[in-house]
């Protein structure tokens, strides 16, 4: 096993998309249009441009001073224009936008023509309040309708959103506020989970008690719980503020370099960084990306299961969906409550065609057996995609198998909070590999090499970079300009380093084994964490893994696994003797664990991402360091 980080990354299996399918796709033919969007980026993305609206076109498709770009410059717009009111014109008025849904089974719907009032009226009221262009409001919002109005209410008259997931603690709030200096916070009375109505208000008030800046506190009063008297000039009705205000606002005509949010993201150390997005180049490539992934037609049904709190959602609930003129299912509430089937009733209720979600949900929902997804009609599934981290092969696989019937087709995807939208995807018309996020975008040229720049062999695990400037990438971090930099100057070779570990094999397909810091170095041999996880995973009893390396005199470091178990398993003896075995055969000696220990849960941000560090510092009796992200 010499050469363990070369072997394994073979995956043999191949799946084909359905003939049906293949007719039906957008991209029949992913080489050529690659191959043009890089030879010819000039005229690629023009074109992709003027599909979408500008008050006044650019002079310049790409302007590169490393390490800062500008992208369709003096180009003119404003992206709620392209979200809404192209589509109101063009006779979509009743289309539905969105079909929002809770735990319960409330159902409230809105059409393009409903969505553009509410989002105009809400504008007026933000006005009204004194904010404008270049002011910053947080949103603090459960995962509904009313968190997109804010948004895009935003959007509409140049205020740059920073929204912020719900779940986060006062502290991590404060931060985050106080970072981008909001004016105005947008928040609700409580948001619902597992049946449970969790106060939102208490935090912000909370959050924002020294913070003077903070003007106004909008709240979506959900059960009328806030008295007259409470309404003083600092506490504002949203519901109130959207009636008072007029249906009709002009768009603010924005640059394409204008900011258009900031969205806060954990590093691994240090506060949380703020990453600027700007409006042409993300709205360009959001609407593109979702066209193009996920194969969005006008009859398209679409549901994305994460929150607006995350880039996931941003991307692919709001801005890419919406600039498509689609219909999305928005969902409030948790994988698994009242039931584990609920997301699958509301796949069959509303014949969702594209569903994407993230690896973790896929794996929480494999622990309730195959029957759950079987008692359901989701025949019209067509695309299921996976977001958020590497899917290893066995939920590849079950959701394949269990999910799409074997006849969906799988897109994983690949990107990150700084590159704004899909980077690394396997598109619907090309055949995909399990464990393999795929082939890189359309501009995007992607590489793995070594600590000094150097491209690497085929299979063999380096940094993942990216060799050219692209349409929805950062263009800073919110008043920290040195540490947006860092990303570009970490390897040399003016490279962006996503700080991810990848492997591209002979076809040009490209595995993520995981983040460079979970990366295990045993005896020698560099070993991800994802690949040992995956491989205990293998095991029937084990419905999730995490592992971590501690410092082992002999071999540099051991490997400790936390594991899950399935329901109807107990720990024994025997059980990790079992896993183990399981370990050698899938990845080799080197790489079994020389300790197991069973868990009923793993430490996970709200995204669904597994802490490892947060485990490493716990059995090494560290700091834990940032845990603003941290679900429980």
């Amino acid at each position: 096993m010499e050469n363990l980080e070369q072997v394994h990354l073979q995956v043999n299996e191949v799946f084909y998309p359905t003939e049906e399918l293949k007719k039906e796709c957008i991209v029949q033919d992913y080489e050529s249009m690659y191959k043009k969007s890089i030879e010819n980026p000039d005229e690629f993305w023009s074109e992709v441009a003027s599909e979408l609206f500008w008050y006044q076109k650019w002079d310049k498709v790409l302007e590169w001073n490393f390490p800062y770009a500008k992208w369709f410059v003096n180009g003119k717009t404003n992206i709620t224009y392209n979200c809404l009111d192209r589509h109101v014109e063009n006779g979509r008025r009743n289309k539905l936008a969105f079909i929002s849904v809770d735990e319960e089974g409330n159902e409230k719907k809105i059409t393009y023509g409903e969505l553009l009032e509410r989002v105009n009226r809400l504008a007026n009221g933000l006005k009204s309040l004194g904010l404008s262009k270049g002011d910053r409001v947080s949103i603090y919002m459960p995962n509904t309708v009313e968190a997109v109005i804010s948004m895009l209410a935003c959007a509409r008259i140049g205020v740059i959103h920073s929204v912020v997931f719900a779940g986060f603690s006062e502290g991590a709030l404060k931060i985050r506020v106080n970072d981008a200096k909001a004016k105005a916070v947008i928040t609700a009375t409580y948001t619902k989970r597992r049946g449970k109505k969790i106060p939102l208000l208490p935090t912000v008030l909370e959050a924002t008690k020294d913070l003077d800046f903070v003007k106004h506190i909008i709240v979506w009063d959900r059960d009328k719980e806030i008295e007259e008297s409470q309404q003083n000039g600092k506490i504002v009705d949203f519901e109130n503020l959207i009636k008072s205000s007029s249906p009709v606002c002009n768009p603010e005509i924005m640059d394409a370099e204008d900011p258009l949010f900031i969205l806060y993201t954990s590093g691994t150390t240090g506060k949380p960084k703020g990453v600027l997005h700007t409006v042409g180049g993300y709205m360009v490539n959001t609407y593109l990306t979702t066209k193009t992934v996920f194969n969005i037609k006008e009859d398209t049904v679409y549901w994305c299961t994460a929150d607006v709190g995350w880039i996931t959602g941003h991307s692919y609930i709001v801005y890419g969906p919406l600039a498509n003129g689609t219909t999305s299912v928005i969902m409030e509430g948790v994988p698994v409550y009242p039931h584990p089937g609920i997301w699958w009733e509301y796949v069959e209720k509303y014949r969702v065609n594209v569903f994407y979600t993230a690896p973790t949900a896929i794996r929480m929902l494999m622990r309730f057996g195959d029957e759950i997804p079987a008692k359901y009609d989701l025949s019209s599934l067509k695309i299921i995609g996976s977001v958020g981290e590497p899917i290893n092969p066995e939920a590849w696989l079950w959701y394949y198998k269990h999910v799409g019937k074997e006849k969906a087709k799988v897109v994983d995807t690949w990107w990150q909070t700084e590159t704004g939208a899909h980077m690394i995807t396997t598109l619907p018309c090309y055949p995909a590999k399990p464990g393999k996020a795929g082939k890189p975008m359309f501009g995007v040229v992607a590489d793995v090499v070594d600590k000094q720049g150097n491209s690497l062999p085929p299979n063999t695990i380096g940094y993942l970079v990216i060799r050219k400037p692209w349409p929805s990438m950062l263009r800073t971090c919110w008043g920290e300009p040195e540490r947006y930099e860092k990303y570009w100057k970490d390897i040399p070779g003016n490279v962006y380093n996503a700080d991810d570990l990848a492997a591209i094999d002979e076809d040009g397909y490209i595995m993520i084994v995981g983040r460079a810091d979970d990366v295990l170095n045993v005896a020698g041999h560099r070993i991800g964490n994802a690949e040992v996880e995956s491989a205990i995973i293998e095991h029937p009893a084990v419905a999730e893994a995490a592992v971590i390396g501690k410092p082992n005199e002999i071999k540099g470091e051991s490997i400790k696994a936390f594991v899950v178990l399935k329901e109807g398993y107990t720990p024994s003896p025997e059980l990790v003797d079992e896993i183990k075995e399981t370990v050698k055969e899938v990845l080799g000696a080197i790489a079994v664990p020389d300790e197991i220990e069973f868990v009923d849960k793993l430490p996970k941000t709200r995204s669904g991402k597994i802490m490892r560090r947060v485990l490493r510092a716990k059995e090494l009796g560290q700091e834990l360091g940032d845990i603003s992200t941290l679900e429980d």
